[in-house]
This record gives structure tokens, sequence and C-alpha cells, in this order.
């Protein structure tokens, strides 16, 4: 049997292709005679349109692409489930690119499914190491987005980020009103602009107290890379009392190195934390640390770039949200000691 197509309701109509296409994108400058026509014809063919080949035609995909640069840990997911279900309510669908540093090195952005025209509304970035090469190809290709978590700064495109001055202010001032004044700080590579501001927050808060750190250490965001820095401190005796890890994968990473020394946390070393992922309430002891509002980054990205793609996003719309203390049991004061 021959699968009718939208030639065979032009014939049966007697219309051009163009008025039937209106007519099954709604469009309300057909005149309601040709329209009445075109939907009859539908009628007597039994014709369905293709969902897909609708979209195409209306110049929309109902497709988000998102990018990131690995699945290796909580933040990022709950971000992706933010994200998700956000766009199912708003009805699209989410098209995830996973992109490593190797990757990033190796290839260029027109090598993505997610940069090609026709193929997505719109994309969210994630975390961009190297921003410009997207960006830049995201723009000209006329692609809307919005980068979450950017490196570059100021960076100019709407972006949705995290006060990590603030949070890593906060999480030291925690400690130091716990009494503790022999302080370290672990951080992720200062590629990252939220590492760099994670340590920002921490100097300013130990300035302000008018100390100054026992160690800093600016290393890879992983549980290994937070149990070689304590390790490292023990061996040179730079032992503290308090320790802001500036990613909850370090902040375990120093819990297990001084564990594994005789030292008891939060006892003899308390431990701050940053992102409040998923194991950080599960782990012994539990983990004091600084969250993230996850669920609102995916939230705003949705929002902003939705409103980008209708044309109805107002200038200096990125967002900046605020990070919240969750104190846990990882922390004590030093005086009870």
């Amino acid at each position: 049997m021959k699968k009718i197509s939208i030639l065979d309701v032009v014939a049966k109509s007697g219309l051009s292709l163009a008025t039937v296409s209106k007519v099954l994108n709604n469009s309300p400058t057909v005149r309601e005679s040709n329209r009445q026509k075109v939907l009859q014809a539908i009628k007597e063919l039994d014709y369905r349109p293709n969902p897909a080949a609708r979209s195409l035609a209306r110049g929309a995909t109902r497709l988000i692409g998102l990018t990131l640069p690995g699945l290796n840990d909580t933040f990022y997911d709950n971000i992706v489930q933010s994200v998700n279900r956000h766009l199912e309510e708003n009805g699209y669908v989410l098209a995830l690119s996973v992109f490593s540093q190797v990757q990033a090195a190796e290839s260029d952005a027109n090598s993505s499914f997610l940069f090609q025209e026709d193929r997505v509304d719109g994309v969210i970035v994630i975390s961009p190491l190297d921003e410009n090469p997207y960006l830049l190809e995201l723009k000209r290709k006329r692609i809307p987005y919005v980068v979450v978590d950017n490196q570059v700064d100021p960076l100019n495109a709407l972006t949705v980020n995290v006060d990590n001055y603030a949070g890593g202010y906060e999480a030291t001032k925690h400690l130091l009103d716990l009494g503790h004044t022999r302080i370290s700080y672990v951080g992720g590579s200062e590629r990252y602009l939220s590492a760099r501001e994670r340590r920002r927050g921490f100097e300013s808060a130990m300035r302000d107290a008018g100390l100054t750190p026992v160690a800093v250490t600016n290393t890879e965001f992983n549980i290994r890379s937070g149990f070689d820095a304590a390790k490292a401190w023990i061996r040179s005796d730079k032992v503290p009392t308090a320790v802001f890890a500036g990613e909850d994968g370090l902040a375990l990473g120093v819990t297990q190195a001084f564990q594994d020394e005789g030292y008891r946390v939060p006892d003899e070393v308390s431990i701050v934390g940053f992102d409040d992922q998923t194991f950080s309430q599960y782990i012994h002891p539990r983990l004091t640390t600084i969250r993230q509002p996850m669920e609102q980054i995916g939230e705003h990205a949705v929002r902003l770039l939705l409103q980008m793609i209708q044309g109805t996003v107002k200038r200096q719309s990125s967002v900046m949200l605020k990070p919240e203390l969750i104190v846990r049991e990882s922390t004590s004061s030093y005086n009870k000691r």
C-alpha cells in the first residue's frame, strides 16, 4: 500500500505546497476557504504528517543539547536530572554529549552532533575548560546557548553560576567560628574559575581573621588527590586542626588520609567539603559541606535558554546563585579538645 505524502495532499487539494505546509503548521495567514480544502484532503486521504518533519518545517526540533566534561560525580548528575525534568515540563527532549579533556584537545566544535544546524534548538554547556572554540561555533551557527559554571570571567554570554567566592568564605568562616586557627586548604586545578574563586574566598576569610594558612594545595577534583595532599602535609609536619576542601571528593580523600594516620575526625581534625554530593550524607563521619543548589542551576539554565529560543530573554539575565553551608558531623569546636 502506497504511503500517503504531503505531495498527495497538494494534488488532492489543488493548492500549493507552501499553502499545505502552512495549514499543517497552523499558520494564521491562510485563507479559511483554503484551510478547509487542505483539511478535507487530509481527511479523505487519511494523511498523517511525520512529527519530525513538522518540527523541521517549523524550524524547531524540540531537542536541547547539553555538553559536560564527564559523568564521574553526582554534581553533574543532579544538574542533568534537573535540566531533563524542566525540559520535559516544557515539551523538549534532552540530548547529552560528554566531552573529555582529551577529546576537546583533539577535536573541534564542528565534530559534535550538538553543534550541527537543525539538530538542536539550543545548547546548555556545563563547565567547559576551553570555551572559546565551542562558543564561537555556536555563535557562528546562531544556535542559542547558556553556559553553566563558566571558566572565563567575564564571559560574553548568558551564564548560570554559583557564588564560589561566598561559598569558600563561608566554609572557612565556619571553621574559624569553631575556634580553629591552624587551617589548610586543598582545591581543584586553577584552570577552573570555580576553584580559583573558592580559594579566594578561603584566603579572604583567613586574612580577615589575621591568620595565615598552614598549607594551600591545588590539585585535581578527586578522592585520590585529597588523600595525597593530606599525606604530604602530615609527612612535612604541617598538620592543621581543620581543612577546607574545595570539593567533596577531595574532602573524602583528606578524611581517609588522616584516619589512616590515626587522627580522629572531627575530634582532632575538622573537615569541610564543597558541592554536597550525594555520598556526603552517607560517609562516616557525615560531611559538613557547602551545598550547590543543583536543582536551581538546572531550572535557571532551562529557563534562560528557552527565553533565548523564544526571543524574550532580557539583557543582563545571567544568574548568580547563593550556596548554603550544611553542617554535619565532620566539624567540631577546637575548644572541645
